[in-house]
């Protein structure tokens, strides 16, 4: 197998992996609230991820992180693992699994419009077409297609996912300046997240052991989709076309609702379809210049 089809391989069970969270989150948060389901799946994926960094012999890197670095990353930790999976778990209480899932996955529109006040980027004319063209389709779930009605279903809901995709999109601009190894950073963002929910729980009366039949989920969401999916993310990004690799990671959300449809059985509505195109078309039409000139460095290449 060659680097860059491990690249793929890696990315195809990154995407499966997390396409699965709605509807591990959903049998979950039947047992628990989302705080409660954060800190369980913290810790194996704590677990997880700790073993990542021995494994890969990074240990030292740790050692050698100062204060100030760790304050850091437990900052950018609380935003990316904590802040974010509490109101990504708070939509999915509230509203359906597929319009939730979709809604979070609006934070690269969001990005460029942070970019703009936090990196000195330019909203260029196609940028903001872009934008508009996602921000109808948001509009589109949001109201289930009656626009002109104003009937919002599930507001709440959508609103915590719009809520959690900003706050993605502010930590992904803020990781961006940060220069630490991925693993490590990660690590340290689960463990941030650990101990911030279990503060939270504590304060909020404690914490209500699982029953049994959650137990299982809790394994898979923390140990695989919050914690071995970030090795393939990493060795997807190591072996492959980085831009590519990313425009690709927009299958989860499509892949998201046809899960949602066999294992919880809840109603897709076309509305969600149509505004998941829509936000897709918008990011993509962002990225329209860099893939233009990817085909043609590769065109010259060859």
């Amino acid at each position: 197998m060659t680097p860059r089809s491990r690249s793929y391989f890696n990315l195809a069970l990154c995407v499966l992996l997390w396409a699965s969270i709605p509807f591990a989150s959903k049998k979950i948060l039947s047992d628990l609230n989302s705080l409660q389901m954060l800190f369980y799946s913290a810790v194996f994926s704590a677990f997880a991820l700790g073993a990542l960094v021995v494994g890969q012999g990074k240990v030292s890197s740790l050692a050698r992180y100062s204060l100030r670095d760790y304050a850091h990353l437990s900052c950018l930790g609380f935003l990316g693992a904590f802040l974010y999976y509490v109101l990504l778990y708070g939509a999915f209480a509230n509203t359906s699994a597929a319009e939730g899932f979709v809604l979070a996955y609006t934070w690269p529109i969001l990005v460029s419009l942070l970019a703009a006040p936090l990196l000195g980027q330019k909203l260029t004319p196609v940028r903001l077409v872009a934008i508009a063209i996602s921000f109808f389709g948001v509009v589109m779930i949001v109201t289930r297609g009656r626009m002109l009605a104003f009937q919002m279903e599930n507001l709440a809901g959508n609103l915590l996912a719009l809520c959690g995709a900003l706050v993605f999109a502010l930590f992904s601009i803020l990781g961006k300046r940060a220069s630490y190894d991925l693993t490590t950073a990660a690590f340290v963002y689960f463990c941030s997240a650990l101990i911030s929910s279990l503060a939270v729980n504590a304060l909020g009366g404690g914490l209500p052991l699982p029953s049994i039949s959650i137990w299982g989920w809790l394994l898979y969401n923390g140990l695989f989709v919050n914690g071995v999916s970030y090795l393939f993310w990493f060795r997807a990004l190591e072996h492959g076309d980085t831009f590519v690799v990313s425009n690709l990671l927009y299958l989860t959300p499509v892949l998201s609702l046809l899960l949602v449809k066999v294992f919880l059985n809840e109603p897709v509505h076309t509305s969600a379809v149509t505004g998941l195109v829509l936000i897709i078309a918008g990011i993509l039409l962002q990225s329209w210049p860099k893939l233009v000139a990817l085909a043609r460095f590769r065109s010259q290449a060859n």
